[in-house]
């Protein structure tokens, strides 16, 4: 059965994502067989890409939307959006 799950961030990192929460978001990614896509400003990224995450350019205040297709997607969501809350596990 193929489940889909939505939600949304805010990028509180002052740096915004750069490569240091790319990364943090693409190890989270990993860890589940679900699709994951990030949406911001038209474009749309494959939350396991360190290039397409890095291309979003994604400022601090920055509204991400993310959209989870698969058997663990409620999972991968809730996991990304902890990880967003947790400020990527960077410290600034």
């Amino acid at each position: 059965m193929i489940y889909k799950a939505k939600g949304s961030f805010v990028v509180l990192n002052e740096n915004g994502l750069h490569t240091r929460p790319s990364t943090e978001i693409v190890k989270c990614a990993a860890h589940f067989t679900s699709e994951i896509h990030l949406r911001y400003r038209g474009y749309v990224v494959n939350a396991k890409s360190i290039l397409g995450l890095l291309m979003l350019t994604a400022k601090e205040g920055a509204r991400i939307r993310v959209e989870v297709v698969g058997e663990d997607a409620e999972d991968a969501l809730q996991a990304l959006l902890a990880l967003a809350q947790r400020k990527f596990n960077v410290i600034s």
